[in-house]
């Protein structure tokens, strides 16, 4: 259970700026729902993460495209039995999430991964749901409403809507504006259009303007928490391979 605690002091000039990721997840409480930027260890906002596990909320529902990996990652908050359900589209990788998925101590739901990508997009843009031919005649669609459009059975999916979404920038500015760093831009914007408290974590913090409107990724009207942190461990994913044959 997470110690109760007051809203913590903002310099009333720029009031989304927090002194570090603890103070911006003062309010996560046991059983909030929290989307995960990140692909694999891509992206992965690690300060708030950690912050998460030692606040020690439990019980948590945490949207994600695979919930860490290789032990690392979001796989933190399942090893201290944070969590209590996962939507994702990839298990494999996590032996965290396997073991306690196949043991029944955390419910799964899998969904296409550009299914998943969708429903927080949807979540974002107010749509409360959304057909799709994905996942039509397979066991995604078992218990959903299926409809046929033009000849093709789609499948009804609904928005996500998550309570925070905890995400990772290379550079932000006081107001929210974000530039992400390559393919670590993932699913990080979709996860902060989503959400209902957004905390981002930037490299780089930035004046406001300095950001060039053309080079801002995602406006600050999605984000509610700004925090920097300059230095991350930014594991890597290696990819072992043999020597050719002559």
């Amino acid at each position: 259970m997470p110690p109760e605690a007051a809203a913590p002091a903002v310099d009333p000039r720029h009031p989304k700026l927090f002194a570090d990721v603890t103070q911006a997840l003062w309010d996560l409480e046991d059983g909030a729902s929290i989307a995960v930027g990140g692909f694999g260890l891509c992206g992965n906002p690690e300060a708030c993460i950690e912050a998460i596990g030692r606040r020690g909320a439990r019980e948590l529902t945490i949207i994600s495209n695979n919930c860490g990996n290789q032990g690392r990652g979001l796989a933190l908050l399942l090893q201290r039995r944070q969590v209590a359900r996962v939507i994702c589209s990839f298990v494999g990788g996590n032996p965290d999430l396997e073991t306690q998925m196949l043991a029944g101590e955390v419910e799964v739901q899998l969904n296409p991964q550009g299914t998943l990508a969708e429903r927080l997009r949807a979540g974002g843009a107010g749509i409360p749901a959304f057909f799709t031919p994905t996942g039509a005649s397979t066991v995604v669609a078992e218990g959903k409403e299926v409809r046929d459009f033009e000849g093709r059975p789609c499948v009804l999916e609904t928005a996500l809507r998550p309570d925070f979404a905890i995400v990772r920038a290379e550079i932000g500015d006081p107001l929210g504006n974000l530039r992400f760093y390559r393919t670590a831009r993932n699913f990080n914007p979709l996860a902060a259009m989503a959400a209902k408290v957004t905390v981002v974590e930037v490299d780089r913090l930035v004046g406001v303007g300095e950001l060039e409107p053309d080079d801002i990724h995602l406006p600050g009207i999605f984000v509610q928490r700004v925090v920097h942190v300059p230095e991350h461990v930014d594991f890597i994913e290696y990819r072992t391979t043999r020597e050719a044959d002559a």
